[in-house]
């Protein structure tokens, strides 16, 4: 059955972006055929058309989607045809009219999730699960602690300061300019700081904490904030890097951690939280609880053709989009 994919034949610019034809078989063991109503746009394909992530050339795009379940193969029991189904899942290959994969990482979504915010939200909001619920400092966060989250104008930044307000947390925003620091207000920041108007934001961020510091720091943005972020810790702080959308993190000096205060430092990716069916499964519930309360609203600010992969692509590195983004077949 011929399909249409999005291709790189080798890493470069938003330009290698190809729509080919490509053959979709059936499903094998373990595995799904999923036709797409909807794919997913993030940071990570970028890294992955870049080279910063090198993957096996030629190589299709894309980490999140979703649609309609049109086969399964052997020893798949949670999923059968017809289902409404969403993901975010390796290998890269949901810039794509239809596709087979792994089905251990797709879920059943929910009917009161439509399949364009199926597939907004959930690289993003697992992202954010797995690094509010499972990416903490020491004791804990609780109600009323801050918290510094960067890009939060970004699709998961926007559903981290919802969530964070769900959870009492005082989320210290942090983006480039007032309009971006405004839309994380008014999706739960308790504060917001533009970084390019502000440069020393650690400064303001002790202003904001009468001096402590946050208990953690999450940062996808990297080498543009890394220093910074060490500062804005309060004493066994924990930088979480999650992320290098500004270039990577500079080799660490470990002494600095002392310094500072005795900080922790993790560099944990999504992947490994997702690796069984039971974790992505207990993940998927509670994301898609967060969405079903209406406690957390996915923001889709851009819709592009398939064929319109490249613009996308660029929109996203000039860091011009806010929310989410998705492509439609």
């Amino acid at each position: 059955m011929n399909e249409k994919a999005v291709v790189i034949e080798t890493p470069g610019g938003a330009e290698q972006l190809k729509l080919v034809d490509v053959e979709v078989g059936s499903p094998g063991p373990g595995e799904i055929r999923i036709r797409h109503h909807a794919c997913g746009l993030n940071y990570i394909d970028v890294y992955h058309r870049n080279g910063a992530y090198a993957l096996p050339l030629p190589a299709r795009l894309g980490m999140e989607g979703a649609g309609v379940v049109e086969a399964v193969g052997e020893g798949v029991t949670h999923l059968q045809p017809g289902d409404r189904a969403a993901y975010a899942s390796q290998p890269p290959g949901a810039y794509a009219t239809a596709r087979v994969m792994p089905a251990r990482a797709v879920l059943k979504l929910p009917d009161s999730i439509d399949f364009e915010t199926g597939a907004a939200m959930m690289l993003k909001g697992l992202t954010v699960q797995y690094l509010l619920r499972r990416t903490l400092p020491q004791e804990g966060l609780k109600p009323g602690d801050f918290v510094v989250f960067h890009a939060a104008a970004g699709g998961v930044g926007l559903i981290a300061c919802q969530w964070a307000r769900a959870l009492g947390l005082q989320l210290i925003a942090t983006a480039g300019s007032d309009e971006k620091c405004a839309l994380a207000l008014a999706h739960g920041a308790a504060h917001a700081i533009n970084y390019r108007r502000e440069a020393d934001f650690a400064a303001r961020v002790r202003d904001i904490t009468g001096g402590r510091g946050v208990k953690v720091v999450y940062d996808s943005v990297g080498a543009d904030t890394w220093e910074g972020s060490l500062n804005c810790l309060a004493p066994f702080g924990l930088m979480v890097s999650f992320g290098a959308a500004s270039g990577a993190v500079p080799p660490l000096n470990i002494g600095a951690l002392a310094a500072k205060g005795s900080l922790y430092v993790t560099r944990p990716t999504l992947f490994t939280h997702i690796a069984t069916r039971e974790a992505t499964q207990a993940m998927g519930d509670d994301l898609f609880g967060m969405v079903a309360s209406g406690q957390v609203k996915v923001r889709i600010d851009k819709r592009y053709a398939l064929a319109d992969a490249t613009q996308a692509h660029r929109d996203l590195e000039a860091r011009v989009l806010t929310g989410s983004a998705v492509l439609l077949p």
